[in-house]
Order: structure tokens, then C-alpha cells, then sequence
């Protein structure tokens, strides 16, 4: 068996072609035959102990990570473009079980305004995950990583705090080796929307960056990280490497981008704006309110800016929606890396600690707003691999852009302490449904022609995009 710093560092990536997600509320055949195809590919399987067996030592923990980011679609357009179908989580979790491990427990962190059980419930993995625990004592069912949710009321955030004990979670703190040090600054500038930026400010400062990952995490002996293929209105794309932001239970530690315009020393907008400075000012102030009156009064205001805005022809907003946002790839990034070679005693080792495997639902992925308001985008495939870093160069492909201008899949590649990579994209290969070879060498993988972008994204892509955004900007969650 290979050592897990020989699998993280591998760049084979194994695609399988799929028709449809079937019943939800049937096993699903088809996807269960493209996982078969890529541990195939990939080397992950024995015939006796299904897809996963020569990857999971028998007795082994193992965590599969979907992505779960919120109940319901910002538009018109359902859960399937949204979230990880639960065709794939139960087929993974299914598969997963043949091979001994001796717990299975499916997890995440999803937006603090997520009904966690309406999801479930909409998506019938609580009927499914309650028969599979009376079935089989291994299966330790779903569970919800949140420390915190909350609800909006009148403008103000009500939050319910502390819904787990700390000891559950594991507080690091990178320091210096943060990816986000470079930018670093004395005035507080770090922000993620519709959060208390003083809360922030304990938690990310010179020298001291912290996270709060969940324990069951890093005990895991095997990480299944089972993302959805999106466009993403901050990060350009999430796939493997922005699935992450789920292992961490507090929003509080994850800046998403800096206040002020390029100009400003921020990368919430290109250039400057004092209509832009002005909102900025008032969501901290309704952000940090405790007050319904007060509350009220500064969403007044806030609206009355974005009319403004809008009528100015804006539409990317103060929420680091766009190309020059340089904060949230590094966030994803410390995450990844505490991910790999973080210890349940909050150190990091200098060696990956555990195997990490991605398998990516693009089945249907979303294109547009994402990640809230995504709009389907039919592939029809599955795809995977050992290396976050790796799959996401994939997926910037197969989403039309070019991955040298999306910030999170570029950086991903560079060195630093705690690598996510030993190769250079010209080492990825593909096998599978869509050809083989090294990734820009495969035409099907580089065909896409007619995506749906989000506004600040568009010159991230290999062709010129046509139209405009109708929409305007809101102030709305997207840590997910």
C-alpha cells in the first residue's frame, strides 16, 4: 500500500461519465458503476472489498465531507445544481462500508442559516441515514459541525451560540505560516458577510491566524471529501479546495475578503468608491448591532445605497465578489493544509497524518451565482482523484475558465510550508470517460462553451462573455 505522502502528492485524475442521479430514493446503479470505474483507474479498490478497499485499512475511521451549504436554492433553480446529491453520498457511503472500516460518519459545516434538518429532510438522507444506523452500528449517521447558527430578524443577526462543546474541536492557530500574513494589516481589515468583524479580529491578526476544525476530522484515518462542482461569485470555482471551508465549526475564523476597494489596500471591489465606502461602513454597523431599532435603520440605509449602486450600473457589490478578491483562496488554502498535516493536538507535522481522497458531483454543477443561487449546468460526470489541487485544475477546465486566472486552483500549485502539491499542472493526467493524457491535451475537457459566469468572473474564462447581470448586489452569507 502506498504511503499517504506518495497518494497526496499523486496528479492522476479518473473521470466516469453519468446519465442522471436517478430516484433519490433508490440506490442508484449507475453511479455506483462510475465509482467502481474510477477506483479502476485510480488503484483505490479490491474486488473482494468494493471501490474503496485497498484505500481503507480494515478497522479504519472514516469521514465523507459533502457539500451541504444551504437548504433551499437563492433561485428558482432546486437542490440538484446546489449541494452533493444524495445519490452520491449514499453510494459512497454504501461502498465505503464494504471495506471494513470500523465507523463511517458523514459531515459538515454549512451556512449558519441552514435548517441542517429541513435538508436532510428534503433530501430523504434522514430516513435513509436512521435505517442504515439500525442496520449497521459502523454507520454513525449525519452530522451537523456548526458551533453556531443563526436567523436575520428585522436586520440583526440572532444568533444560537455554543450548540457544541469546544472540546469537540480543534483550535490551530498557523501564525506566521498563514497564507493570509502577506496581507495582514493593522486596522482589522479581514470580513466575511453578515458577521461581527470584531470577532474576527480575535481571531485573525499579525501573527496569529486561528482555525476551529472538528475533531472527528482529524481522527479520521480516511477523508472522503465529496465536493459539488460550482461556479463560485468569490472564489471563481469551488470544487476539492473550497470544500474545505465545511471541517470549520466558527465563521469567525474564516475571512472570505478585506473591506476597502484595490485602491484602498482592500479587495472587496476594483479601484475606489465612496458609495461603496459608505455601505461597507453601515453593514459593520448593522453587523455589529444588537439592536432591532437599530437594525432596521441601517438596513434602510444599506438598501437605499444599493439603489444608488445600482442605478450606477454596479453589480459586484462590497463582498469580494470578483477576480482581484486575494483573501478567500488563502483561507481554503490553510484549511487544506490543516486538513493534511494537522494533529489532534492542534500541531502540524511535517508529513501528511492522513489520506484524503475527492470525488467530484458534476453530474449536474452549478453555474451563475453560485455558491447560493446556482443555476444547473448538465456534465454528466463524476470525476477524482488524491490531490485537491489536481482535481480543482480539472474543474477549472471543464467550467471554461482558465485555471491560471482563478487564484485558488493557481496557488493552490505554488510551495510553501505544509505543500498541497509536488508537481506542476503539465503532470495532471486524465483517464476515463473523456479521453487520456495531460489535461490540456484532452479536448473533451476544454469543449465548454456557453457557461453562465458570475459577473466578476468573467474574464476568468477562455471566451468572451456576452451580456450582463440583472440582479443587484445583496448582502447575503456565502462562506459556503
Amino acid at each position: 500500500m502506498k504511503s499517504v505522502g506518495e497518494t497526496t502528492f499523486d496528479p492522476r485524475i479518473a473521470v466516469a461519465s453519468v446519465s442522471s442521479y436517478g430516484d433519490t430514493n433508490k440506490p442508484n446503479e449507475e453511479i455506483s458503476e462510475a465509482l467502481e470505474r474510477i477506483s479502476q483507474e485510480l488503484s483505490w479498490g479490491l474486488e473482494a472489498n468494493g471501490p474503496f478497499g485497498a484505500t481503507i485499512p480494515r478497522g479504519a475511521k472514516v469521514l465523507i465531507k459533502p457539500n451541504f451549504v444551504m437548504h433551499q436554492n437563492y433561485g428558482p433553480w432546486g437542490m440538484e445544481p446546489l449541494i452533493t446529491h444524495p445519490s452520491l453520498i449514499r453510494a459512497t457511503v454504501e461502498a465505503v462500508l464494504r471495506a471494513e472500516p470500523s465507523e463511517v460518519l458523514v459531515g459538515d459545516a454549512p451556512l449558519q442559516g441552514c435548517d441542517f434538518n429541513s435538508l436532510l429532510r428534503i433530501t430523504g438522507l434522514d430516513e435513509w441515514s436512521k435505517a442504515l444506523m439500525e442496520g449497521d452500528n459502523r454507520f454513525k449517521g449525519i452530522r451537523d459541525f456548526r458551533r453556531t447558527t443563526c436567523t436575520f430578524v428585522d436586520g440583526v443577526r440572532v444568533a444560537e451560540e455554543e450548540k457544541q462543546s469546544a472540546d469537540r474541536f480543534v483550535l490551530f492557530d498557523l501564525g506566521s505560516e498563514s497564507l493570509l500574513e502577506p496581507i495582514t494589516d493593522q486596522s482589522a481589515s479581514f470580513r466575511v458577510t453578515c458577521y461581527d468583524p470584531r470577532l474576527m479580529a480575535k481571531t485573525h491578526s499579525a501573527g496569529k491566524h486561528q482555525y476551529l476544525v472538528a475533531r472527528e476530522i482529524l481522527e479520521a484515518d480516511l477523508v472522503i471529501d465529496l465536493p459539488k462542482l460550482k461556479t463560485h461569485m468569490k472564489a471563481g470555482l469551488t470544487c476539492a479546495l473550497k470544500n474545505l471551508i465545511g471541517i470549520n465549526g466558527n465563521k469567525e475564523f474564516l475571512p472570505h475578503h478585506r473591506i476597502g476597494g484595490l485602491e484602498l489596500g482592500g479587495d472587496c471591489y476594483p479601484g475606489r468608491s465612496k458609495l461603496k465606502q459608505a455601505l461597507e461602513f453601515v453593514a459593520d454597523q448593522q453587523n455589529m448591532t444588537s439592536s432591532f431599532t437599530m437594525g432596521r435603520l441601517w438596513r434602510t440605509a444599506a438598501n437605499q445605497i444599493y439603489r444608488a449602486l445600482h442605478l450606477k450600473g454596479d453589480r459586484l457589490g462590497i463582498e469580494g465578489a470578483w477576480s482581484g478578491n486575494d483573501t478567500i483562496w488563502r483561507t481554503c488554502l490553510d484549511l487544506n493544509r490543516i486538513l493534511l498535516y494537522g494533529r489532534t493536538d492542534a500541531t502540524m507535522a511535517d508529513y501528511p497524518e492522513r489520506r484524503v481522497i475527492h470525488i467530484v458531483d458534476a453530474i449536474v454543477a452549478g453555474q451563475g451565482n453560485g455558491p447560493l443561487a446556482p443555476q444547473p449546468l448538465k456534465l454528466g460526470l463524476i470525476f477524482g482523484g488524491e490531490n485537491a489541487a489536481a482535481v480543482d485544475w480539472v474543474a477549472a477546465h471543464l467550467l471554461g475558465y482558465v485555471p491560471e486566472r482563478i487564484p485558488i486552483a493557481r496557488e493552490a500549485m505554488k510551495r510553501f510550508r505544509w505543500p498541497l502539491t509536488s508537481f506542476s499542472p503539465s503532470n495532471i493526467v486524465l483517464s476515463g470517460s473523456l479521453g487520456a493524457g495531460p489535461v490540456h491535451e484532452v479536448p473533451e475537457v476544454n469543449k465548454a462553451t456557453s457557461i453562465d459566469y458570475p459577473v466578476g468572473w468573467r474574464s476568468a474564462a477562455r471566451y468572451a462573455q456576452n451580456g450582463d447581470a440583472t440582479e443587484r448586489p445583496r448582502l447575503v452569507e456565502l462562506d459556503g
